[in-house]
């Protein structure tokens, strides 16, 4: 039994809305209450989730609508939820669903039904004819549940959740509507010769190479925001996709790029100088991340600037590799992993995670047939009629 639900003879179930900040708190420290025994979960930086939900910080919500919920029983919070609409990706592919996202609950089914039942109903007062998540505002921002590999370490960007959310989600009567497999990737210790042949004629064939940029500086003074412009095109197909405004690459352009080592960032070029292809990973902070709870003061950051500049790491996250259209299935995605093989090497990288990949995505599926790896998470979205 949990420990802040501790009354044999529970109260009904009550939704309330979150309008304050103080809520907010609340509504975003849940989820590190309900997980505080779980030695896999990763704690979402506090400042980060807080800028999420903030109107005047995230672009997302020039496009989007929310309404966050906790439910409580006796007084204490027993679970969670985001209602979300955004206009601009159901106008793109022509639905009105409305999401939900930053999903927790206790196990008991009165609980997550009372929390679905706000959305719900929330989403049919606008309009809305369908129901699907967990999702985030964006493409960019976390989804999919996790129905498989509970037993590994959620890394800072991907969700974690308990086994039993399955049974739930699945006897409101949601169903699937997409999986993503992520793998584990052992890196070679050398270029395998088949990578090297390959991505040298591609390399002749369509005149491209790689440009090593060494700083987010240099990348913004050489590039502009093209490379942001690139992968707004590359995701174009993906699942929820939703065009970028541009306060939307701003945003996410001033969040990440600043705090990457650029030994991990890939840009290939064609011979006029454009970005054809962009590659981007980084070292797995999840460790400094449960270590300060997701708090940066007093001393988390710390923690978190000691793990990004480290000269060893275990782990590594492959963020994203993004290729323009009329380069896709052209050989530029072997490019930037040739290019990251000798810096998996000189860091001592045991192990790569990537990041989600649609399991009907076979072209990105296939650019891992070289090397060593284990599928080892699912994640599913679930959709129903409302």
């Amino acid at each position: 039994m949990l420990p802040f639900l501790d009354n044999p003879y529970p109260m009904a179930v009550e939704i309330r809305e979150v309008n304050t900040r103080q809520d907010l708190k609340r509504f975003i420290r849940f989820a590190n209450r309900l997980y505080s025994d779980c030695p896999y979960y990763c704690p979402p930086l506090l400042f980060d989730e807080l800028n999420v939900f903030d109107d005047k910080k995230n672009p997302a919500l020039e496009v989007c609508e929310k309404q966050l919920f906790l439910a409580y029983r006796d007084d204490k919070i027993v679970g969670r939820i985001a209602a979300l609409i955004n206009h601009r990706a159901n106008e793109h592919w022509n639905y009105r669903h409305v999401r939900f996202g930053w999903m927790d609950f206790i196990d008991d089914e009165e609980v997550s039904r009372a929390l679905l039942d706000a959305v719900k109903a929330w989403g049919k007062e606008r309009g809305m004819t369908a129901m699907n998540g967990p999702v985030g505002f964006t493409d960019w921002d976390h989804q999919g549940l996790l129905i498989e590999g509970y037993e590994y370490l959620a890394p800072l960007a991907s969700l974690y959740n308990y086994a039993y959310y399955v049974r739930h989600l699945e006897a409101y009567g949601l169903r699937k509507e997409a999986d993503w497999i992520e793998y584990r990737v052992t890196p070679p210790k050398q270029v395998p010769e088949r990578l090297a042949r390959i991505c040298q004629l591609v390399k002749e064939r369509y005149h491209v190479r790689v440009d090593k940029v060494h700083s987010a500086r240099e990348l913004q003074r050489k590039y502009g925001s093209t490379y942001m412009d690139l992968l707004d095109t590359a995701y174009q197909n993906l699942y929820n996709f939703q065009p970028m405004t541009e306060k939307q690459k701003a945003y996410y352009r001033d969040m990440y790029f600043p705090i990457l080592n650029f030994d991990f960032v890939t840009v290939v070029v064609n011979e006029k100088n454009e970005i054809v292809g962009v590659g981007v990973g980084m070292p797995d902070i999840s460790q400094a991340v449960r270590r300060c709870k997701g708090e940066l003061f007093p001393f988390g950051w710390y923690h978190l600037l000691k793990a990004l500049r480290a000269k060893k790491m275990e782990a590594f996250d492959l963020l994203l590799i993004g290729v323009r259209p009329d380069y896709q299935n052209k050989g530029i995605n072997g490019i930037i992993l040739e290019d990251w093989i000798p810096y998996f090497n000189r860091y001592e990288i045991a192990y790569a995670e990537t990041t989600a990949m649609l399991e009907t995505n076979t072209k990105v599926l296939s650019q891992l047939e070289l090397f060593e790896k284990k599928q080892h998470k699912r994640r599913r979205a679930y959709i129903m009629d409302i």
